[in-house]
């Protein structure tokens, strides 16, 4: 063999091994891009929550903390701060500088927030990495057992024959609930008037009096008194059938349109946090929230599983933020929450 044709195979060879080492380093690099920083966490990770123990984010929250412990071989601390609907620790999040506080926020912390009330000291666009949905539900358009008709749209149409001396609940201005209505008002040429409560157990309790005719209620707290008939359930908010309540149609059957809406819960990170250490989050909330056992968790305390990307979840926010944004403006509603 010449020098020549040695020094180009020599050459060949080394060029096939620096591809070869370029490719490892570069399936290296996606590894622990897709993966996260493996020496995170580093302490306990908190995740706080703005609602009362037993509420249903802080369930989501329980549900998903001794699980996320094991994967990140860190505790995981459930921390309740309740007040504001959640603003407050929404907030609280938005400022952690330690890489190790997160919260799990409700759709209204991490959308309309701001429009709501422009005061707040925290923006959800710019001040929040989305980490991944925890859950999602559905809510029930209910009407009063007086309502007349068997199908829904027969007691939709009742609702709507009650003009503005109709009246539908919710637990406060500027809650899902109500800007829920407001949206489903708009599209199903329904007048009913708001008449806000302090919360979801007293509207039940005034839909059941008969002193409203219409509420949007969490699943968990209407079906036992519609299965007894003292309520009735014109359908469900989500695009198609919810296994939460997979006995009800949706409202898309009773001919309203573009009015699908669901409330969820997730968990957001600082706008700082490194975006490893999200990746790596994100990572752990997908591999527990996919397991049967933790989905039958959330399934019971009335939550459905949904794992996804933290894209996912900033897509959501964007979409929700402007299908509810929208109904704000359009109404003038402003809250102190």
């Amino acid at each position: 063999m010449t020098i020549t044709k040695r020094r180009l195979l020599e050459g060949g060879a080394a060029a096939i091994a620096a591809s070869l080492l370029a490719k490892t380093s570069w399936a290296q690099q996606q590894r622990n891009s897709s993966t996260g920083d493996a020496a995170w966490p580093t302490k306990p990770v908190h995740i706080l929550v703005g609602f009362p123990a037993g509420a249903s984010p802080d369930l989501a929250a329980r549900a998903i903390a001794e699980p996320l412990s094991k994967i990140l071989r860190q505790p995981v601390v459930v921390e309740n701060k309740p007040g504001a609907s959640g603003n407050i620790v929404a907030d609280q999040v938005a400022k952690a500088t330690d890489d190790h506080t997160i919260g799990a926020l409700i759709n209204g912390n991490l959308t309309i927030a701001k429009l709501l009330n422009p005061s707040l000291p925290f923006d959800p666009e710019k001040d929040f990495a989305p980490v991944g949905l925890i859950g999602t539900a559905p809510l029930v358009l209910a009407v009063s057992g007086s309502a007349t008709g068997k199908t829904s749209a027969e007691q939709l149409l009742w609702v709507r024959n009650l003009g503005s001396g109709g009246k539908y609940g919710t637990p406060g201005v500027g809650t899902v609930g109500h800007l829920g209505m407001e949206l489903i008002k708009s599209r199903a040429a329904i007048t009913a008037q708001h008449k806000p409560y302090t919360g979801n157990p007293q509207v039940i309790a005034a839909l059941l009096a008969n002193e409203i005719q219409l509420a949007l209620l969490p699943p968990g707290l209407a079906l036992p008194h519609i299965k007894s008939g003292k309520i009735k359930a014109i359908g469900v908010t989500s695009p198609e059938r919810s296994p939460l309540a997979g006995e009800l149609p949706t409202i898309r059957d009773a001919d309203v349109r573009g009015a699908d809406l669901e409330i969820w819960t997730a968990l957001a990170a600082p706008a700082s946090m490194k975006p490893a250490a999200v990746a790596r989050l994100n990572a752990a909330l997908v591999e527990v929230i996919s397991s049967p056992e933790v989905s039958q968790a959330l399934l019971k305390t009335g939550w459905q599983a949904q794992p996804g990307s933290p894209d996912t979840l900033a897509k959501r926010m964007r979409a929700d933020t402007t299908r509810l944004g929208g109904v704000i403006l359009m109404k003038g509603i402003h809250s102190e929450g």
